[in-house]
């Protein structure tokens, strides 16, 4: 096999984690021109379409995702090969997710993962979207996802449901739980300018956005938030996960009991077909699950 064709099957195999043509293009950083060619001389070679093209991306072929099946194992061997050696050339599995949670449930039982694996961990954090693009493109293995993927070539299963709570430091609830209108007069702590986490809370618990609330800071670090929840800057909208420790030691109090309290799934995510496949996976993905079950 010539080495270009190698090249075609490689960008054939990304075209179709991916879902279009211009997005493995750019996971390649190749012009969508270059990647087109590239699938089009393979589709010449097989003497067969892989991929129906829509306004939306391409839809692969039965044939397509019947040769995807067939060589991404080995393309992702390759590729595990020629990527630079690390100490005793162990095998390692790249994991993304948030910081917040690999920080604080993950690493703390890192043992226990790499330990039922045996293999190598190496954890990204970043935001759900650009890790699960990293995931398609091949550079990580397996991502904890707050999102489901929509995107084609990608599988998920449900890890575990956080819970979240609106909580301060004592001093803004020196009698007993507070009423909506009360919380208006705390000023808020946000993890985005748009506030995301409160505003999903807001809508669960009380009905509609919180436009009368006061955003006095916005970190894009949860932990960060709750150093400062905890100095007595304001309230926010944490997971239990995060606080758990403040509030028994009572530096933290929650505001708010709603009757049903607001639940955000996460999700164990792999390229398609994957987890069956390779044994690694499975087992940080049950270890994860075990982990997260406390």
């Amino acid at each position: 096999m010539a080495a270009h064709d190698l090249e075609h099957l490689r960008t054939f195999l990304t075209v179709l984690r991916a879902g279009s043509v211009s997005e493995g293009a750019r996971l390649l950083g190749l012009s969508q021109a270059t990647a087109s060619a590239h699938v089009q001389a393979l589709e010449q070679r097989l003497g067969t379409a892989l991929f129906e093209r829509t306004h939306g991306g391409v839809v692969p072929t039965p044939r397509a995702v019947a040769l995807g099946r067939r060589i991404a194992g080995h393309l992702d061997a390759l590729d595990d090969v020629l990527a630079p050696a690390v100490a005793g050339d162990a095998v390692t599995i790249d994991l993304g997710g948030a910081a917040e949670f690999l920080g604080e449930v993950v690493a703390p039982n890192i043992d226990r993962l790499a330990d039922a694996s045996s293999v190598r961990v190496r954890m990204r954090f970043g935001l759900a979207e650009p890790l699960l693009d990293e995931l398609r493109a091949g550079r990580l293995d397996l991502v904890v996802s707050s999102v489901r993927p929509a995107q084609r070539g990608l599988s998920a299963a449900p890890l575990v449901d956080e819970e979240f709570v609106l909580v301060a430091a004592p001093a803004f609830r020196p009698a007993g739980l507070l009423a909506e209108a009360a919380l208006a007069e705390i000023p808020v702590l946000a993890y985005g300018e748009e506030l995301p986490i409160v505003r999903r809370y807001w809508r669960s618990v009380f009905g509609h956005r919180p436009d009368e609330l006061r955003v006095r800071a916005v970190l894009p670090d949860l932990r960060a938030i709750r150093a400062a929840l905890v100095a007595g800057a304001g309230m926010s909208v944490l997971p239990t996960y995060l606080v758990a420790h403040e509030l028994a030691e009572g530096e933290l109090v929650v505001l708010h009991e709603p009757e049903f309290a607001p639940l955000n799934t996460l999700y164990v995510v792999t390229r398609a077909g994957e987890l069956e496949r390779r044994e690694p996976l499975r087992s940080i993905a049950a270890a994860l699950r075990e982990i997260s079950a406390g």
